[in-house]
């Protein structure tokens, strides 16, 4: 009977990691056919049945698409936007995440709940009013206004707060009592110990400002200052027949979302399980 149970328990098993298995190449078979698609013909990309090994591989598209557009320009453009947004995210909610998680001050439950509120606000809602404050600043049409606007998250500060929340109380005080103040505390304790959450939280900022489209297309008009994703567009619509061009594009595209990702994935898992330790 113990066998059974045993056999049956394995065979379960087996099938939940077949399911599993199963999903996740689905999932890729879009970005397969973006790749094989790249390293086509215009007129094979479409070719039923589908070639997904190529026969002659046309690596001349990944060198035309940096001839027909500025690519390295937008490039260059979404990666300094990235990089500053992401720095930003990440120190700043940090910094207040460690504020409402260990320090006590009046109203600070009130505070985090009204500032945790606007994550059920959707974008669109406020994007107006934005847009109008940046130009009465005279931001508009300047990569100033996207690094303003998207240096603070709620999301982040929530993130990061419950993580500092499993963080036991009685560490922080025993750095008071050695003479640290709140700033050492920060710096030296609560930062070395949230690398798993601050990896989860670059993840979610770096992909987020790299996909970012309505924020550039609505504060960007010069050629010169467009992110990868406007050109992207830019692209498809002067080539929209250019199909093996717009895959090779989009692969170009996506390789430093997935090198991120790759390389942070261990942490990311650990920062989502730890962060809902303590609520």
């Amino acid at each position: 009977m113990q066998m059974t149970k045993s056999v049956q328990k394995n065979i379960w098993k087996g099938f939940v990691y077949f399911v599993l298995i199963a999903a996740a190449l689905f999932t890729l078979i879009p970005f397969v056919w973006m790749l094989s698609s790249s390293l086509k013909l215009d007129k094979d990309v479409f070719k039923f049945p589908i070639e997904w090994i190529p026969r002659h591989p046309r690596w001349q598209n990944y060198k035309e698409i940096w001839q027909t557009i500025p690519l390295g320009r937008f490039i260059f453009n979404t990666a300094k936007l990235t990089v500053i947004v992401t720095f930003l995210q990440m120190l700043t909610s940090s910094f207040a995440a460690y504020a409402f998680a260990k320090l006590n001050f009046k109203f600070k439950n009130t505070l985090f709940l009204c500032y945790i509120a606007t994550i059920a606000m959707p974008w669109q809602v406020y994007m107006v009013p934005q847009f109008i404050m940046m130009r009465g600043f005279h931001l508009n049409n300047t990569h100033l206004a996207i690094i303003c606007l998207q240096a603070f998250t709620a999301f982040g500060v929530f993130l990061m707060r419950q993580f500092y929340q499993s963080i036991p109380d009685e560490l922080c005080e025993a750095a008071r009592i050695d003479g640290m103040n709140e700033y050492q505390i920060y710096a030296q304790i609560m930062l070395p110990l949230s690398k798993p959450a601050l990896s989860t939280l670059m993840i979610f900022a770096f992909v987020g400002t790299w996909n970012d489209f309505l924020g550039p297309m609505i504060y960007l008009t010069k050629t010169e200052l467009k992110t990868i994703q406007i050109g992207l567009r830019m692209f498809i619509t002067q080539y929209s027949s250019e199909y093996g061009l717009i895959m090779a594009a989009s692969v170009v595209v996506l390789i430093p979302v997935l090198i991120v990702f790759l390389s942070l994935q261990r942490f990311f898992v650990e920062g989502i399980a730890s962060t809902g330790i303590k609520g």
